[in-house]
């Protein structure tokens, strides 16, 4: 019997302090989350979202959930409309108290090889890093630092996925960021690896505190 596992990583910027657990962050954006199937043989699959907020785009439309056939090299069948996909994308807003104790400060001019490195062992593909990196790097890298830490189930259980049939292993990757003018002490966080088995879910997503 295959173990079924959940690695859960998720990522949030200090909006002040940033050795303190936050109370709560107010409407924040939770910008571009996209979620990757990839079955080990083609199949249907439904996945629905359980967001503590409000849920303010999704593509394709999501109704009542998303039904699509997904192949095992990743592409998207909507069963609804018969287009083709790459991903499952949504945003939306939330009020979430995270964690921010400990992550990384990074000069903006290094971000694109932090998240290389990073993303790459935290599990993501070169596909998912790529599509990650050419979203984000633009909005980071101009500034002069960046303060980013990576939460676990502060995020993911505001945001659940309910995926039949049931996937035997799920990465969701989650960075949000807080630009700095100044670098701060923070410690290091430490990080989990991650290794696909079976049918495997992959999210990443991100947000930045203004």
């Amino acid at each position: 019997m295959r173990v079924r596992k959940n690695v859960l990583l998720t990522g949030m910027i200090t909006l002040a302090a940033v050795s303190i657990l936050l109370a709560g962050c107010t409407d924040m954006r939770d910008a571009k989350p996209v979620i990757y199937l990839y079955p080990e043989q083609t199949q249907e699959v439904s996945v629905q979202l359980e967001l503590d907020g409000k849920l303010t785009c999704a593509y394709p439309e999501y109704g009542s959930g998303w039904r699509v056939k997904a192949y095992p090299d990743g592409t998207l069948l909507d069963q609804d409309t018969g287009k083709k996909y790459n991903y499952l994308f949504w945003e939306g807003t939330s009020g979430i108290g995270y964690d921010l104790s400990r992550g990384f400060v990074v000069e903006g001019k290094d971000t694109a090889e932090f998240l290389e490195e990073k993303l790459a062992y935290l599990g993501l593909n070169e596909r998912e890093s790529n599509e990650f990196i050419v979203y984000w790097l633009p909005r980071m890298e101009e500034n002069n630092y960046n303060l980013i830490t990576f939460q676990g189930e502060k995020y993911t259980e505001h945001a659940k996925l309910k995926i039949s049939p049931e996937p035997d292993s799920i990465l969701r990757v989650f960075m949000a960021y807080k630009p700095l003018n100044k670098p701060v002490d923070i410690p290091e966080q430490e990080l989990e690896p991650f290794e696909r088995e079976g049918f495997t879910v992959v999210e990443w997503g991100g947000a930045e505190m203004e």
